[in-house]
């Protein structure tokens, strides 16, 4: 049998997860705690419902096929909202709408490789981002974060080859929760700049970033669109998950590039997702701030709770936006303690084995906890269900 483009790479993590949850019986007094996905798991808020509802029922383009790459005025609202955060200068046709985070950066990567290209990534890596590179036909070149989890340009130059396209950073990250620092992602900027390829940056989590202020100065470079491609997510921002509305902010010739990607795959972003969206950025600024004060809250808990699992041999890595990142202190590899916590504790976890290629060692020791749909006393349940094994 042939390999094929899905046979070259795995299974979904999240949805190899759900499957250890088959034939499980979790007691009344210890119903299952879900901390595998990294997805709001309520609805927009009421007002944007209404909104939504309006949408439906009283604009006919609505739905109706659209503009390959996007919603005019979505597109311009991005590019005024970005350049008053990043301070840059970002014009209405460097934005392209997408549908989906996901589809953004699939659609960057069809713009700049071709068979045999290879992109590199810091490990950890968000696994659909290593997925899409094999089904690309695309080589995954691992850049080791260390132990800070924050990447190192400066050995980011040593893995560049003459088939290298890209590097793609994640800030905040997936899965590790680091921020990266404005300096990192300069350095990186630098050296994609001097090599002549791409800094991929996806911003998924940009909005509950713990820092005030602008997290990088890129857009300020006036050639910033000869280098860097950013990819951009609603779902998290807004609770639109289901709509699929994303972003990925690039020259304008990237997007000729990307818009053919586009039309063939999805012909238009979806047209009631992309108008619930703007209507989220021009209405649901101060709910926003909100959300994102929450975010920041659980991951306090997160911090102020692990010293209990530190005194039993747990090590905290990384922690921010949705996830915290934690060394576990067993002798029994990670993907088997994950399917361990669904029996014996009602907890579904994803391993660090899901974020590493196999040759890479690290993968065994770590777990990924998607902290976002549980509040404290949540946070409190699962470090007192890790600290009982």
């Amino acid at each position: 049998m042939s390999v094929t483009r899905t046979r070259a790479t795995f299974a979904p993590p999240v949805m190899e997860a759900r499957r250890w949850l088959a034939g499980v019986h979790h007691p009344s007094d210890r119903p299952l705690l879900n901390v595998s996905h990294a997805a709001p798991v309520d609805p927009p808020p009421l007002a944007m419902r209404k909104a939504i509802a309006d949408i439906v029922i009283n604009d006919p383009e609505a739905h109706l096929y659209g503009a390959v790459l996007g919603l005019d005025s979505l597109r311009a609202e991005v590019a005024a909202q970005w350049n008053t955060a990043y301070g840059g200068t970002i014009s209405d046709d460097q934005v392209a709408i997408t549908s989906g985070c996901n589809q953004a950066f699939a659609a960057a990567i069809a713009s700049l490789c071709t068979e045999g290209d290879e992109v590199i990534v810091p490990v950890p890596y968000y696994f659909n981002h290593r997925m899409w590179l094999d089904m690309a036909g695309v080589k995954t070149v691992a850049l080791d974060a260390g132990p800070t989890l924050i990447p190192d340009a400066a050995q980011a130059a040593k893995l560049i080859t003459p088939r290298t396209r890209a590097i793609a950073l994640v800030s905040p990250n997936n899965p590790a929760g680091v921020e990266y620092p404005a300096e990192t992602l300069q350095a990186f900027f630098d050296l994609c700049e001097k090599h002549k390829i791409a800094l991929i940056v996806d911003e998924t989590y940009r909005d509950f970033d713990s820092r005030t202020g602008a997290p990088h100065a890129l857009f300020k470079n006036p050639d910033w669109g000869d280098t860097l491609i950013q990819l951009y997510s609603f779902s998290k921002a807004y609770r639109l998950t289901g709509h699929r509305v994303g972003a990925l902010i690039a020259s304008q010739a990237r997007l000729s590039e990307v818009e053919k990607f586009l039309d063939t795959v999805t012909i238009c972003p979806n047209q009631i997702g992309q108008r619930a969206a703007l209507w989220g950025m021009q209405n649901l600024g101060d709910w926003l701030a909100g959300e994102r004060l929450e975010i920041l809250d659980r991951r306090q808990a997160i911090q102020d709770g692990f010293p209990t699992l530190a005194a039993k041999g747990w090590t905290l890595k990384g922690c921010g936006a949705y996830f915290a990142y934690v060394q576990h202190p067993f002798d029994i590899p990670s993907d088997q303690l994950a399917q361990k916590l669904v029996r014996d504790i009602s907890v579904l976890t994803l391993p660090g084995t899901m974020f590493m290629p196999l040759h890479v060692a690290g993968g065994a020791d770590h777990l990924r906890i998607a902290f976002a749909n549980i509040d404290r006393a949540g946070v409190d349940t699962l470090i007192n269900r890790l600290a009982s094994l």
